[in-house]
């Protein structure tokens, strides 16, 4: 089984070409869901501790709000689509490999949005709205 991200382009490209998105229902696909669903709940056991224990009738906590809030922005940021290098650009790949982790390096690299259901489209530096 193939460990990384190329090894698994490089798999699917040899059966099908180039292909911008998973079939919906393929190991792969469903891999990268999984790994998306387990990443969007890492919070909901503190998040569950948090409700347990306030007493009924009391205000939620800060804590609770904060993170009730970012669990709903990264649904939402999960559905609409991750804005992320591409990948699938050779010149970008090697450009992130020098990155040296600046902010202001990162407009020499090319960027695409990946939907929930597989689908990706370019995207641009910094993100505008939808892009």
């Amino acid at each position: 089984m193939p460990k990384n991200l190329a090894k698994v382009q490089k798999k699917i490209a040899k059966k099908k070409g180039n292909v911008s998105s998973l079939h919906e229902n393929s190991r792969d696909a469903r891999r990268l869901r999984r790994a998306g669903a387990s990443y969007l709940a890492r919070d909901s056991a503190e998040l569950s501790t948090l409700q347990a224990s306030r007493r009924s009738g009391r205000p939620t906590s800060t804590r609770e709000d904060t993170l009730k809030q970012q669990m709903d922005a990264e649904a939402k940021e999960y559905v609409s689509g991750l804005w992320l290098p591409d990948m699938e650009d050779p010149e970008t790949v090697e450009k992130l490999k020098d990155w040296s982790g600046e902010w202001m390096n990162l407009n020499t690299l090319k960027f695409a949005r990946v939907k929930q259901d597989g689908t990706r489209h370019a995207s641009s530096f910094p993100p505008k709205g939808q892009s």
